[in-house]
């Protein structure tokens, strides 16, 4: 639950600009925390040694979007200290207040103390992406109280908000698999997925439950992985530990399950019942952490030449050993590893994405006072070891030339691999429930080697079938070197990936499935865009319209534009544009000529009605109306929100957007003048002012005024007849910030003093 502390409401003037993105990776963000105490490190410092609770800012400015009220604490196991400046900082927006940047509440800012190259987590969570879900990251500059801190690496929080994005749900189990109280030296409590009985205090020091129950599945978890690993893919999404355990060992990222502590991943059961891990705290990757648990890779050599079968007989790792023990997913591992080496080593890429992150931030890290590695070495880094200490950080492109070098003449990689080509279906736009084949020209296989992976929908686990070279499944001739198989197409759209395997190794296509798949779609009669717009939304709605259950939701309101009904069947509506088929509309809904439809987006999906599966940012953000096919019907960017105004075109569905006073489901130009035009001409004077204040309107009637203190009271209200201009006596307020409500519309601050 929320501690209230006490509410302010952030007032500001209408804002028509796009919010810088949070995540940006070619942008270095701008923090600012304001704290009323000079003390606050002391404070933090005291907090981070007993509750771990957070203290209040005055503020946060996030890119010269303010927050107040904001719950700040120092985070870290070995990068934090006591002694020195530059910790790092766990900024949650919401502690006391219900706010978000972009959606995001939870900011993570690490202080990059074991990097000199300051590229090594965000570059390495740039590779990691592109083969599983993974935290977004960047760079940030933050200030406290007016001082430069330095640059920070920002990472998002793998929270309830991340899972609900990636694995559409948040109530289940979800576990931090950290030793509690931090890892070190002398400890024996690892998240290492060992079996250790039935009883959950076995587990409670190893594992930091962040759901409300879980035990017992994390328990079914380490039994099945440890005694009946022929049922694990009902309980762990395999195919992701296999990209997970590949990537930790191509980087070199021994601080994670493959090092002594089996630590620094997260562990979250989405609604098909299986775990999926979600990798987390890359400060050390790329050879920064040379503990193994069985050997030490104390020199550069011995990590370039690291197995890359790390820990496959160690009973003390059972994800790798009883993993890599079914030679099916060894061989799927080794296809996920030589993905990640050919895409990303052998070509160079990382190299040029490396120089180009350390190009962003070279002005920043010179200007960092509180850097714990000299400019030189942090300039020397990308290429050259920086020694001294306890943790030798190799050359990134020295580790991993040499690594790539050395891996590429391992059996196991030279290896002749299958060669999968012509993959898709028989028949393109095949009807709606009929069996669909799909056939690939395959090479290099064994008996029994090619599968089709399918599902009908993102949320679901893939189904795997023998795809065959009989001429019996729409695979041309017997022994042609042509498989197929059918799948039914129960859905819109399916999607699908082809595997083959010899008795060596495995192959993917995509290679990047099962993170990436094929999709074939089924035919239907679709929208012409223009036909069906988004024509007002409301981000920030806290007393104007209620939806069916008396909450105040976020809305989106739709409007036909034509002269014919139109059918909503097959639509999807969503706020992310990597998945634009987040919700779809119900079948059956279709909107008469020239009507209006609400969509609540409240995430609330167990209401009857229209209640899509995502909220609206105040702070901007973008909505889509898509096909599964990528046919885009409409898409709004938006910025800063005002509370309670709707965002609404003007003209009604054909006109640019305006921040006015709301429209629920009726045309935008019921209120005749947009309120961001009002602000043009609406005067206030004197301002600040003791006594009276004017209000002069330029073009239309004033016909209400109301002033309203930051806690949202209305204190002062006059209610004109058609006047251009209206004075108001203000010697009854208190010296402080209040604002000015016109016409029930438009919100202008004023001051008294």
């Amino acid at each position: 639950m929320k501690k209230l502390l006490f509410l302010t409401l952030t007032l500001c003037f209408i804002q028509t600009g796009f919010a810088q993105s949070l995540y940006d990776i070619n942008t270095i963000q701008d923090i600012r925390i304001v704290f009323a105490q000079s003390n606050w490190d002391a404070l933090l410092d005291a907090q981070a040694a007993t509750t771990e609770d957070y203290i209040p800012a005055v503020s946060v400015t996030i890119n010269g979007t303010t927050f107040y009220n904001v719950g700040v604490k120092y985070k870290g196991n070995s990068t934090y200290n006591p002694n020195q400046t530059k910790n790092p900082f766990h900024i949650e927006l919401d502690t006391y207040v219900n706010q978000d940047y972009q959606g995001y509440t939870d900011i993570k800012l690490s202080n990059v103390a074991k990097d000199p190259s300051f590229l090594r987590e965000v570059l390495s969570y740039s590779i990691l992406r592109q083969y599983m879900h993974a935290p977004l990251s960047n760079y940030a500059n933050v200030y406290v109280n007016g001082n430069l801190m330095g640059l920070y690496v920002s990472s998002e929080s793998i929270s309830k908000k991340f899972v609900d994005k990636h694995f559409y749900s948040n109530t289940n189990a979800f576990f931090k698999c950290n030793p509690i109280g931090g890892a070190g030296p002398g400890g024996n409590s690892f998240p290492n997925l060992a079996y250790l009985g039935t009883n959950a205090a076995s587990y409670s020091s190893s594992y930091e439950m962040n759901s409300l129950s879980g035990w017992d599945d994390l328990i079914n978890l380490t039994n099945t992985l440890n005694n009946n690993i022929a049922n694990i893919e009902t309980i762990l999404d395999v195919d992701r530990a296999l990209w997970m355990l590949a990537f930790d060992n191509a980087l070199v990222n021994l601080d994670s399950y493959l090092g002594t502590f089996k630590q620094n991943y997260y562990l979250y059961k989405d609604n098909n019942g299986r775990f999926n891990p979600v990798v987390w705290d890359l400060n050390m990757s790329f050879g920064v952490f040379s503990q193994t648990g069985t050997i030490a890779l104390n020199t550069t050599t011995l990590k370039k030449q690291m197995t890359h079968l790390l820990h496959n007989a160690d009973a003390a790792w059972p994800l790798v050993q009883k993993l890599l023990g079914v030679p099916k997913y060894k061989r799927m591992y080794l296809a996920h590893y030589s993905t990640i080496m050919n895409e990303n080593f052998a070509n160079g890429t990382y190299a040029t994405q490396a120089q180009a992150l350390q190009s962003l931030v070279s002005s920043a890290v010179q200007s960092d006072p509180y850097k714990f590695y000299s400019f030189a070495q942090f300039q020397s880094n990308i290429n050259t070891d920086v020694t001294g200490g306890m943790d030798n950080a190799p050359g990134i492109t020295n580790l991993m030339n040499g690594r790539t070098t050395y891996l590429a003449g391992l059996a196991d990689f030279t290896n002749t691999k299958p060669v999968i080509s012509n993959v898709g279906p028989v028949v393109a736009d095949p009807i709606l429930n009929t069996d669909a084949y799909i056939h690939a020209t395959v090479t290099n296989t064994n008996a029994n080697g090619v599968y089709l992976g399918y599902r009908s929908n993102i949320e679901l686990p893939f189904t795997k079938v023998l795809m065959y070279d009989d001429g019996t499944h729409n695979d041309g001739a017997a022994g042609d070197n042509v498989y197929g198989a059918a799948l039914n197409m129960s859905n819109i759209y399916m999607q699908y990936y082809i595997y083959a395997e010899n008795n060596n190794v495995g192959k993917f296509s995509p290679e990047r499935a099962e993170h990436e798949f094929y999709t074939l779609h089924a035919g239907y009669p679709t929208i012409n865009p223009g036909d069906l717009v988004i024509n007002e939304i409301m981000a920030q709605n806290t007393s104007t319209v209620t939806d069916p259950f008396g909450d105040y939701a976020d809305w989106i309101e739709l409007y036909n534009t034509t002269n014919t009904t139109l059918s909503l069947d097959n639509l999807f509506m969503s706020d992310s544009n990597t998945n634009l088929i987040k919700w779809r509309f119900p079948d059956g809904i279709t909107m008469a000529p020239h009507s209006y439809l609400i969509v609540w987006a409240d995430q609330d999906l167990t209401q009857e009605g229209l209640h899509a599966d995502f909220k609206l940012s105040s702070t901007g953000e973008s909505v889509y109306l898509s096909y599964a096919n990528g046919t885009l019907i409409e898409s709004l960017n938006y910025g800063m929100q005002t509370a309670d105004m709707g965002y609404a075109r003007v003209p009604n569905g054909t006109g640019n957007f305006v921040i006015q006073g709301p429209t629920f489901n009726a045309n935008n130009e019921a209120l005749g003048t947009s309120s961001q035009d009002w602000a043009s001409f609406i005067k206030i004077y004197p301002n600040p002012s003791s006594n009276f204040i004017s209000i002069r309107s330029d073009l239309v009637n004033i016909n209400s005024v109301s002033v309203y203190n930051l806690q949202g009271q209305r204190l002062l209200e006059q209610n004109p007849v058609a006047q251009r201009t209206v004075e108001l006596n203000i010697q009854s307020l208190a010296n402080g910030i209040y604002f000015v409500e016109i016409n029930k519309a438009i919100k202008i601050k004023i001051i008294k003093n």
